[in-house]
């Protein structure tokens, strides 16, 4: 039978190519299940290139997952956003996978692809697999999918987000806004949100997430003010967390556990842009035992 501990060297980067591949990191989990039992069920003769195997086994899994989820997602109830990647600073380089496609803005252009041109990408421009290789997961010859991935890379270049704030620079801006929604003082929220923040929310058909972008810094503190009410303000806590390797934080209830993540995109020390999952089939990865602050 095949090494149980060559699959867990590469576990981390099929956990990365999974969640770019699906935008969801329970769709990545049953994925990297999967082709952990697969390959364990496998004759040692055959797994003598285990990158490769493994790497197509999981991509293969994706991406029939993701044309699956396509035709869901048509019908789904408002804003849909890609499920959320909760980690601290510290686990973003292992978790998020490649620098400069994390994020949830990023995510949600790579939602704009059909299946095959997400998967030639996410595979060879973000994880260097050979044309010839991705051929066999979608279906498709080589030169058929060297044009999905050049393609793809044009929509993302042209529709992919700014480059975020350094680090430093969104945490204190983050901070603001934990700050001024624990404190409900609206005037502190206003001063950190941008006069033309943009807020999307997902929630899956829940009255408290607005089916429609909201823009505009008042409009946007009287939905999170909306959010707090249905809560109970004196109930809840946030976290700042990293969310899909962009800066973001943790909305938890005391008996609820965790009910919206955000992720925030940062300029000029102003928030911009935010994305906020509310819908709780989408929360049950995030464990709000694990949400200590900082």
């Amino acid at each position: 039978m095949a090494e149980l501990a060559v699959f867990e060297r590469e576990r981390r980067r099929l956990a990365a190519i999974a969640h770019h591949v699906t935008g969801s990191v329970t769709d990545a989990d049953d994925a990297v299940r999967e082709v952990r039992s697969r390959w364990q069920r496998l004759p040692a003769e055959e797994a003598g290139a285990p990158r490769a195997y493994l790497t197509a086994a999981v991509a293969r899994f994706c991406h029939d997952r993701l044309t699956e989820a396509r035709a869901r997602r048509d019908a789904y109830a408002g804003i849909w956003l890609p499920e959320p990647l909760v980690t601290d600073a510290a686990e973003l380089d292992a978790t998020a996978g490649t620098a400069g496609t994390a994020g949830t803005a990023a995510l949600s252009v790579l939602e704009r692809l059909t299946p095959a041109e997400r998967t030639a990408y996410v595979l060879h421009d973000l994880h260097a697999v050979p044309f010839a290789d991705i051929a066999g997961i979608v279906g498709r010859d080589a030169d058929a999918v060297r044009r999905l991935a050049s393609h793809a890379r044009r929509r993302v270049r042209a529709e992919a987000p700014a480059p975020a704030a350094d680090r430093q620079e969104s945490a204190r801006a983050v901070d603001a806004f934990r700050d001024a929604v624990m404190a409900q003082d609206s005037d502190a929220l206003l001063e950190v949100l941008d006069p033309d923040v943009v807020l999307r929310s997902d929630g899956g058909g829940l009255d408290i997430a607005a089916r429609w972008p909201v823009i505009g810094a008042e409009k946007v503190a009287t939905s999170i003010a909306r959010v707090l009410h249905h809560f109970g303000p004196r109930r809840l806590r946030m976290v700042a967390r990293d969310v899909n390797g962009a800066p973001g934080a943790v909305l938890c209830e005391a008996d609820a556990g965790v009910v919206a993540v955000y992720a925030f995109r940062v300029g000029d020390g102003r928030i911009r842009a935010m994305d906020g999952v509310l819908n709780p089939d989408k929360l049950r990865n995030v464990r709000a035992a694990e949400l200590t602050p900082l």
